[in-house]
Order: structure tokens, then C-alpha cells, then sequence
């Protein structure tokens, strides 16, 4: 797979070039997106997939120290060849309670992946949803979920983060 990795250094601007370098020291990069106009804010990697032949990943409402601690531990799970299964509960993302992977529909990625899409030199990368829960331990399907975590991280799969679960 060709990324920016392959670009000859001269035809990269300067913020390219510190986002491929961070990606060549660290073999993967973090985005944050802040929120705005009603819509969460959010963090995704850019690297896995080259790296570690794993999905990259994104968080929503996250506060970005903890979104990068999460996902250094993931990239080192994934370079020692742990995966993160779809759709099943989650206990190595928390320390104090499950969370859930999922695919995101590429119709999302425009969006929500910019400097992966450049990176990739398109949509041709895999990447999953890190949904966590709201206090009680309950997830956005769930009966009593709490609706004022609702609207914090929006459900980007294909066909409903439900619909996922039943795979």
C-alpha cells in the first residue's frame, strides 16, 4: 500500500512533512477534531493500518490526554498482535469497564479522516469506532442509557451499531 511515506520529501509542504516524520517516529499519529456546531469532538489515528496491519481508530468526546493514552496502548497491543474484535465487549480499552469496536462506513470517512485520507491517498483503510458507555455501564442501545451522553459520540457503522452486534 502506497502512503504519504512513499512521497519524495520536496513535494510535501511543512505541516506534511512534521505529520509523516511524527508517523515515521512513533509509527502513527493522532488528529483531534474540536466540536462545533453541535457535533462532538473526536480523535483518530493515522498509522495503524501501515504499522500494524490493524484498523485505524477513532474516539468521540474524549479528552485528548486520555484519547492519546488509549490509543498508545492499542498500538502496542496491535504491534504485538492483539486485535480488537467487532461488535464484542471490550475490556483492554478501560480500566474500569467495557467499551466496543466497530467498522465505520466509508461514507463517513470524508468527514471524519482527513489526514488519513491524505495519508492513504484515499479511503482505502479500515478503521473502527471506539464506542465507550454513559456512567452506568450502559451503552447507547441499551434500555436506560443515559440520552445526555447521546449525542457525544455518533453511530458511524454501516447499518446501526445494533445491527453489529447480531454478527
Amino acid at each position: 500500500m502506497r502512503t504519504a511515506l512513499d512521497a519524495h520529501h520536496d513535494a510535501l509542504d511543512d505541516q506534511e512533512r512534521a505529520f509523516v516524520a511524527s508517523v515515521r517516529e512513533h509509527g502513527w499519529f493522532r488528529t483531534s477534531v474540536f466540536a462545533e456546531d453541535n457535533n462532538p469532538g473526536f480523535s483518530y489515528t493515522t498509522g495503524f493500518s501501515v504499522n500494524t496491519q490493524r484498523p485505524e481508530l477513532l474516539i468521540f468526546s474524549m479528552k485528548d490526554a486520555i484519547a492519546h493514552d488509549i490509543f498508545w496502548e492499542l498500538f502496542r497491543d496491535a504491534k504485538s498482535g492483539v486485535s480488537l474484535p467487532v461488535g464484542e465487549p471490550l475490556d483492554n480499552i478501560f480500566g474500569n469497564g467495557l467499551a466496543f469496536a466497530f467498522p465505520i462506513a466509508k461514507r463517513f470517512y470524508r468527514e471524519h479522516f482527513g489526514w488519513s485520507n491524505w495519508f492513504y491517498g484515499g479511503d482505502n483503510f479500515r478503521c473502527l469506532q471506539i464506542v465507550w458507555p454513559d456512567r452506568d455501564q450502559l451503552f447507547p442501545w441499551q434500555t436506560g442509557f443515559d440520552e445526555g451522553f447521546a449525542d457525544l459520540q455518533p453511530d458511524l457503522s454501516e447499518n446501526g451499531w445494533q445491527a453489529a452486534l447480531l454478527k
